[in-house]
């Protein structure tokens, strides 16, 4: 059974597309009616001739407001989707990808407290850019580079992370399980 929105823009879509009938049907009539005035006239460059012009001109825009309305009544007759239930998907889907964030946050910020600060400052940089280089980590975390591979070790025995060989030196990812 139709929901209660989507019956009213139903609804909406009827009426909008009944009344764009109805004054397509008297544009036509009048803009032929002009265009006969015209004829009869003889388009001689009199002042009643620049009226019936103008107003034909006039009515071609009308004509294109009235396309526009027509075509707006036809979309909201069958091309209307349930939108609240597209954006409450979204929004729950948000929702699910937030929460999902945070549970991974919070398991990394406990991970994180029983470390010093030297370890902390590697492991972050470890998540925050996946296959960092042990050079790299040299930089960004301002330790020496026997500090690091010390620490790159014991987290290494600990499984906490993988290291894979790239040239001279190693590329550095979090376990799967981090």
């Amino acid at each position: 059974m139709p929901k209660k929105g989507v019956m009213e823009t139903k609804k909406l879509g009827f009426l909008i597309l009944g009344m764009s009938i109805a004054l397509g049907v008297i544009m036509f009539y009048y803009m032929g009616s002009l265009s006969l005035q015209g004829q009869q006239l003889h388009c001689n460059p009199t002042q009643e001739c620049r009226q019936v012009n103008s107003l034909l001109g006039v009515s071609h825009a009308a004509v294109g407001f009235l396309s526009f309305i027509f075509a707006l009544g036809f979309y909201l007759l069958f091309f209307n989707r349930n939108e609240k239930s597209i954006v409450n998907n979204d929004i729950r889907q948000f929702i699910a990808d937030n929460a999902e964030r945070r549970e991974d946050e919070d398991k990394f910020s406990l991970l994180l407290k029983p470390l010093d600060e030297s370890e902390r400052k590697i492991l972050i940089a470890i998540k925050e850019q996946k296959g960092i280089t042990q050079s790299t980590l040299r930089y960004r975390t301002d330790l020496s580079k026997a500090k690091i591979s010390q620490v790159l070790a014991d987290f290494e025995k600990k499984d906490m992370i993988r290291r894979k060989s790239k040239g001279k030196t190693y590329q550095v990812f979090l376990a799967e399980n981090f």
